[in-house]
Formats: structure tokens, C-alpha cells, sequence
């Protein structure tokens, strides 16, 4: 290992610029699925600069042709200790693919946004290339897709039961969750001289070893054993008995050691860390970026999902809402890690610096943007505690609500003499801001909001009630759609105190398990009575490693095995679907006809008598803006 350097460039993504650094050999060549952008929001960007802070050289092979004769593979040579790979911030079949499975025409993390620059499983197709290329040599895998795709889970896409990728690719070791932990023992005993195959005691990592060699034992771990992929594969019960297991022990503070029966091998996954102290997260956040994209792209085009996020801060990780179809916990976990003061006004510095700033901050925010500092008040009980939510079925006693520390944090960045405006633009949690359902409230929330509507909205709210049927909402592990109403009349009387105009964008989910046709369409009548034209909608999306998709898979919920109804046809997820856009005018007959089959006129009095008037009146409105003159714009109005 080299003494530790000075880092004031981008990291090395050609021969030239290892070259240049005076180095013959890296110790380490990570491979990525996105454009590399030196930046913290960037896994591989994070993960490079951990190990070069650490005193290890590093490259980054970003987006390799993996179609042709494999020469980006190869032009590092064979690093010293191990390759690490990762395909990127998304899943790449998420990236790849939109919920009915059409191919999608962009990528937000390559330049000028072109797709078709990372292999479908890429994760899967990197590994399988470096371990034909270099079969010696160590392969560590990270990321979102190996961190979901750890164990035995339903890939949509392909339509069924995938084994752990560490099969599939044939890495050596997965690390799972937020990698800095975990790869920072990982470079502390491989500078000890440990091998790769003997550090199977690291926390957050997973491994295959033979069912000959029995289990491994380790200390300080009790084990849980699940049932194999074999049973899985024949019982859907069994899977679906599997994941509330999986699930639990990746929310816990003290885990129990995963083992499953994989073939010949059995598949270890290790307990997850600890959440990462203050200092720990912003040792991470306060390496030394560029916070931009190498300058090998200035031809190609901008990074999307660069441009989105390059004035922005991300202030904690976490999130401990637990819906049912979302990996964020899964991923990152239930238990919050702010980062201090300090660090984030260091980064809001930064930010001010960047030749293109104008004064405003894009996002100060996280996973969800006000779980700011909150954690449990006496931490023996979070010691004790199973449940994948902290505030469903209500919000947990023992969690601390307070939004003082963000509300004072706002009020710093304001401060600052080169910030205009710092906007919320991640969503925030609507039923924490509510006393109806935050029993917990210290007085900060009415603070918080005022501070939130006067200073840091962007023109419109984001949040996610996700659905109105209060059956549908249980099993998304969230509150009851009563709770968004008392949370709009409040966003209403701040906006009014502060003469604003400034409207509530909510987001629903369609075909969700538990959602009926019905359900959807009385949530297209509420929304519109509450004056809601919805946009930002979506179907769901089964992902690994979430409720939702084992209920989908399987049509047995995980924690109480009995049947749940889910729409899975391409028809019934249509006629669940058209309802968000009853105002166009091409699904009026067909909403029509199924309320009518439903027998429910009052839907059709309220979805669609009134629409017809609304249609005409956007269209006149539309057109006296344009080429119509204002005369005979009243004319039509009058029609």
C-alpha cells in the first residue's frame, strides 16, 4: 500500500491517466454501469474515493462495451488485489424497462441521456466477463442490484424465481446496503495480508461456501436458517414464509446470521452494521469530490441525472417508513444517519463555489426529506424492536418527531450570503406533519411548516399518499387517506398566510396488491373532488426484496400467508390505470363502461358528466392563447 496522497483529480479512468500518476499497477479496477461523475450522490464515485483515501490505487472502468472484443476490461491489466463491481445508482432493469415492460428510449446516467450503454443484469454480465478474463483474481460486488438480488427473489422481468446473484455471477463476495463500512474492513485486512476467502466474518457481506465445509462459525452471530432455493422454487408459501425473515433481520439492530441452502452451496449472509455515526458519514460525504462528471464528456453530452442533482444535499440516509413497495430500506435501512451541521454547510459551500451556480439550491433533503435526526428516544427499545416501520400502523412512542433540527438547518442555509432560495424538492412525509396522526408532536411541526411553505417550496409540493382505499393503504404501510386531507387544509393555510400559490403534487400508485378496479376508481373521483388533475402517476413496478412483489409473485402476504387479490394481466392493469386520466377525452367510453359494470352512476355523474365541461373549457382556454382572438375565444365559451 502507498503512503496516502493528496486527491485533487478525478480518478483514473484510462491507462494515460494511471500512467500519469506514476502508477504500473492499480490495487484495485471498480466497474460501473453509469458515467462516472465524481460526486457523492455517485455509488462508484464514493466507493473510489474510499479506497484511494485509504492509500490504495484505483481506477474506474465506467460503462464497458461488454459487445466486443472486451478491450475496456482489459485496460487496466490485472489489479493487485480485487475488481469491484457495481451497475450503477439503478437497477438496470428498472433503468432498462418501464412497469409494462417496454423498452425505455434514455438513461439518466449516461451522457446526452443515450441508452443502450449497460447490459440488461449487468451486475450479472460485468462478473462473468472479469472472472473469464482474470479467474484469479478476487470480485467483490455492490450496488443496488446486488444488494436487492442477495437471496432467493422474484425477478419480473424474466417472470421468475432467481437464486442469490453471487450464483448467477460467480463473485466471490457481495456487500449489501451502503457500502463504506463494510469495504473500509474489507482494504484493513487485505493491507493486513488477509485473503479475500478468508474474511467471512465482515458484517453487511454475503458468500457462498460448500455444504460440504458445514457452516462457518462465527461468534458473536446466532444464525436463522431459511428455506432453500430448491423449496422456493417448488412452494411459493415457502418463499413468501422467507421474506418476512429477510426482512426483519435487515431492520434490526442486533441481526441474526442468514443461511440458505443454494444447490450444493449454502448461501451466508452476514448481519448489516450498525447505522453509521455522525462522524462516519461525513468522513464519506467530505472526501474530496470534483462533483462532476469526468471531462471526457464534455463532447457527449450532459449526465441527466447529473443535471438533477448538482446543486443539490443530501442530508441523511435511511428511512423508516417501510412501504411495502419500496427498497429504500431495504437498501439503505430503516434507521436514520444524519449528517452534522458542519459537513453539510462544508457541502453548501461548495455548492455556492460551482462556476454555474445562480443562488439556488436544487434540494436539501434525503430518501425522505424530513426524517432529519430522528431516531428512538431510548435506544434498548429500538435494541428490541422487529417492526419494518417505525410509524405504521401509527407512529412508534418511542420515536423522536422533532423537526427543530431541520427547521434550524433551513434557516442556517438561508443564512448563507450566496444562497437565494434553498428548495425542498425530495418528498416529504405528509402523515409526520400531522396531529392527527404524529401523536408525538413537541410543537415543531406547525414551525416546520411554516418555515417549509414560506421559504423552501419550489412552485409545487411533492408527496405520496400513494392511494385513497384505506385496505389498499394498510398493505402499503400507509396512513389513511383522512390524514392527507387534514395535511392539505394545513399546506392551504400556510400558503394563504404567506399570499402563495403554490399547489400540492400528489403521487399515486396503480395496480398495487390489495388495489381493486373499484378502489381505483373512487380514487379518481376523490382526488378530483379535491381538485387534483393527476399527473405524477405510476403502475407499480414489482422489485426485488420487497413486500409487494413477494405478495405479486406469490398472492400470499409475507407476514400472515393468507391470499391477497392483485391485478397482474396487461388488461387489468390498463382498466386500473385509465382512471387517473379521466379527463381525456379517448378513455371517457371505456371508464364508462366500467363503472357501469360496476353499477356505480354516482362515479359516472362525478368522473365524467363534469368532465366533458372541463375538456371544453381547457381547449377554448388553450386556444385563446394562441391563434384565436379574444372575441372569438367568448364566442366558444359560450357554446
Amino acid at each position: 500500500m502507498e503512503k496516502q496522497r493528496p486527491i485533487t483529480d478525478w480518478l483514473p479512468i484510462t491507462m494515460k491517466e494511471v500512467e500519469k500518476r506514476g502508477w504500473e499497477q492499480l490495487d484495485v479496477v471498480v466497474v460501473s454501469g453509469d458515467a462516472y461523475v465524481d460526486h457523492p450522490a455517485f455509488g462508484s464515485a464514493v466507493i473510489g474515493r474510499i479506497i484511494e483515501s485509504k492509500g490504495f490505487k484505483v481506477g474506474i472502468i465506467p460503462q464497458p462495451n461488454w459487445r466486443d472484443d472486451l478491450r475496456d476490461f482489459k485496460k487496466f491489466g490485472k489489479p493487485r488485489l480485487f475488481f469491484g463491481v457495481t451497475s450503477g445508482c439503478m437497477d438496470p432493469m428498472v433503468n432498462h424497462y418501464t412497469a409494462s415492460k417496454r423498452k425505455r428510449s434514455t438513461d439518466a446516467y449516461t451522457p446526452g441521456g443515450e441508452a443502450g450503454y449497460r447490459p440488461d443484469y449487468a451486475t450479472k454480465v460485468y462478473t462473468q466477463i472479469l472472472k473469464k478474463l482474470y479467474p484469479d483474481v478476487p470480485v467483490i460486488i455492490g450496488g443496488i442490484e446486488a444488494s436487492l438480488r442477495r437471496v432467493t427473489h422474484y425477478d419480473y422481468w424474466e417472470d421468475r424465481l432467481m437464486p442469490s446473484i453471487l450464483v448467477d455471477s460467480g463473485a466471490d463476495i457481495l456487500v449489501y446496503g451502503m457500502g463504506e463500512q463494510p469495504l473500509t474492513e474489507i482494504l484493513r485486512l487485505f493491507d493486513k495480508g488477509v485473503p479475500l476467502s478468508s474474511m467471512k466474518n465482515i458484517p453487511q457481506t454475503a458468500f457462498l461456501q460448500s455444504l460440504d465445509e458445514g457452516v462457518y462459525q462465527a461468534k458473536n452471530w446466532t444464525d436463522v436458517k431459511i428455506h432453500s432455493h430448491a423449496k422456493c422454487l417448488k412452494d411459493k408459501r415457502s418463499f413468501a414464509a422467507n421474506f418476512k425473515i429477510i426482512e426483519q433481520e435487515s431492520n434490526k439492530v442486533q441481526a441474526r446470521r442468514i443461511i440458505q441452502n443454494v444447490g450444493k452451496d449454502m448461501l451466508i449472509i452476514n448481519p448489516p452494521y450498525p447505522p453509521m455515526l455522525e462522524d462516519e458519514i461525513d468522513a464519506s460525504f467530505d472526501l474530496p469530490y470534483t462533483r462532476a462528471p469526468h471531462p471526457k464528456y464534455k463532447k457527449r453530452g450532459a449526465i441527466p441525472a447529473y443535471e438533477m442533482i448538482k446543486f443539490s444535499i443530501n442530508i441523511h440516509r435511511g428511512c423508516f417508513g417501510g412501504c411495502s413497495f419500496c427498497t429504500i430500506s431495504a437498501h439503505q435501512g430503516k434507521f436514520i444517519a444524519s449528517r452534522s451541521e458542519d459537513s453539510i454547510m462544508k457541502e453548501v459551500e461548495q455548492v455556492t463555489n460551482m462556476p454555474d451556480f445562480k443562488g439556488y439550491i436544487s434540494d436539501i433533503g434525503g430518501p425522505s426529506a424530513n426524517m432529519y435526526r430522528m431516531k428512538g428516544k431510548v435506544q434498548s427499545i429500538c435494541d428490541r424492536c422487529v417492526a419494518p416501520s417505525c410509524i405504521h400502523p401509527v407512529v412508534c412512542s418511542n420515536l423522536d418527531t422533532s423537526h427543530k433540527p431541520l427547521t434550524e438547518l433551513y434557516r442556517k442555509v438561508d443564512e448563507h450570503p450566496n444562497v437565494k432560495k434553498a428548495f425542498v424538492g425530495s418528498g416529504i412525509r405528509y402523515d409526520l406533519l400531522v396531529d392527527s396522526y404524529n401523536k408525538n408532536n413537541d410543537g415543531s411541526l406547525d414551525e416546520y411548516m411554516d418555515q417549509l411553505v414560506n421559504r423552501h417550496v419550489c412552485g409545487r409540493l411533492k408527496v405520496a399518499p400513494e392511494h385513497t382505499s384505506d385496505d389498499t393503504l394498510k398493505l402499503m404501510r400507509k396512513p389513511s387517506f383522512k390524514h392527507f386531507h387534514e395535511f392539505k387544509k394545513k399546506y392551504d393555510r400556510y400558503n394563504k398566510k404567506h399570499d402563495l400559490n403554490q399547489p400540492l403534487i400528489p403521487y399515486f400508485i396503480s395496480s398495487h396488491p390489495g388495489s381493486k378496479e373499484e378502489d381505483m376508481a373512487n380514487l379518481a373521483a376523490e382526488t378530483k373532488d379535491m381538485g387534483f388533475k393527476l399527473e405524477q402517476v405510476q403502475d407499480f413496478t414489482p422489485t426485488p426484496m420487497t413486500v409487494a412483489t413477494v405478495i405479486y409473485y406469490t398472492g400470499l402476504h409475507p407476514y400472515t400467508l393468507r391470499p391477497v387479490f392483485t391485478a397482474k394481466s396487461k388488461n387489468e392493469k390498463l382498466k386500473q390505470h385509465q382512471f387517473f386520466f379521466w379527463y381525456k377525452k379517448e378513455n371517457r367510453q371505456q371508464i364508462k363502461q366500467a363503472l357501469e359494470k360496476m353499477e356505480r352512476p354516482d362515479l359516472v355523474e362525478k368522473l365524467l358528466h363534469d368532465a366533458k365541461k372541463q375538456i371544453k373549457f381547457e381547449r377554448v382556454k388553450y386556444r385563446s392563447k394562441g391563434k384565436l382572438s379574444r372575441t372569438r375565444a367568448k364566442r366558444g365559451r359560450k357554446k
